[in-house]
């Protein structure tokens, strides 16, 4: 048996019922389960519908997202995030470019990346010696100023790890955003490459190794391990090209609002709803989330 989602953007909740009974009808579906009224609903299926590309097209342009998993048991017991443009909605290394005055240029190639035109490690490495000189303090003045929260995500990390999920963020962005990001959502831990500086200022270098598309499998892989879970027990979400090694390996990749390159190599792709959309691709109804996200 397959399940069927169905789910939009909560701050519009605009799922039909009709359009939910008439799928489900055509599908040959189960009886539909409502997980939030007008925002999310599923039901199950003997098959993966041999239209289901026409159709999560069509339901796109009406603002629906759709995936089809495996039935049973989908609630993970890992969460692996990206940051930049999933967790919260910026790129770090972009706003701090707008500070330094470079951000044009560096949002260009930032991407370029993001969609896989060009080496991640490449890429970083050109951004980063772009902000050579730039004071130290600004990086908090930009997480005061300029970082904000994707909506969604705090119920996401509190209703998994009250359900005893442990969570993880993983970027290729810079640990002076990711700790402060982790502790503000609630994640487990983080992982990110250091921006290096000396005097105050930053040297335009990062440490290495730098943590890319390899390290961020690696992290799951290394985390899996140490919780004793298979990759079938993971649940992955991110947006760019560095993210595709982990949205693979997971027993559930998501894109989330993600770049075309990675769209095209993802089964499921949440382009409407916000990171809730994560919790009910593991059947949690919102009656369940905890109060973080209520």
């Amino acid at each position: 048996m397959q399940t069927v989602t169905l789910l939009t953007d909560p701050a519009r909740p605009t799922l039909d019922t009709a359009l939910v009974e008439s799928l489900r009808n055509a599908w040959g579906g189960g009886v539909a389960r409502w997980l939030s009224p007008g925002e999310a609903a599923e039901f199950e299926v003997p098959a993966p519908p041999r239209n289901l590309r026409d159709v999560w097209e069509e339901l796109q342009r009406l603002g629906v997202d759709l995936a089809v998993q495996q039935a049973g048991d989908r609630r993970k017991k890992l969460l692996v995030a990206d940051m930049d443009s999933t967790m919260i909605r910026q790129e770090c290394i972009d706003e701090l470019a707008e500070v330094a005055g470079v951000g044009a240029h560096v949002r260009e190639i930032t991407a370029r990346a993001m969609n896989g035109e060009l080496d991640f490690e490449g890429a970083l490495t050109e951004r980063v010696a772009l902000l050579e000189g730039l004071d130290e303090a600004v990086i908090q003045e930009v997480l005061a100023s300029r970082i904000t929260p994707m909506p969604g995500g705090a119920a996401l990390v509190a209703t998994m790890r009250a359900a005893g999920a442990h969570t993880l963020l993983v970027s290729g962005g810079f640990t002076a955003f990711t700790g402060p990001v982790a502790e503000a959502i609630g994640f487990n831990e983080a992982r990110a490459n250091l921006l290096e500086s000396e005097d105050g200022r930053l040297t335009g270098t990062v440490a290495r190794p730098i943590l890319g598309r390899d390290a961020k499998v690696r992290a799951l892989e290394e985390t899996a391990a140490r919780l004793g879970i298979t990759d079938s027990e993971v649940l992955a979400v991110g947006d760019g090209a560095n993210d595709l090694g982990m949205l693979g390996r997971a027993g559930l990749g998501v894109a989330l609002h993600a770049k075309p390159a990675v769209q095209a190599l993802c089964e499921v792709r949440v382009n409407h709803g916000d990171l809730t959309a994560l919790l009910y691709l593991q059947g949690y109804a919102r009656s369940e989330f905890t109060a973080a996200g209520r």
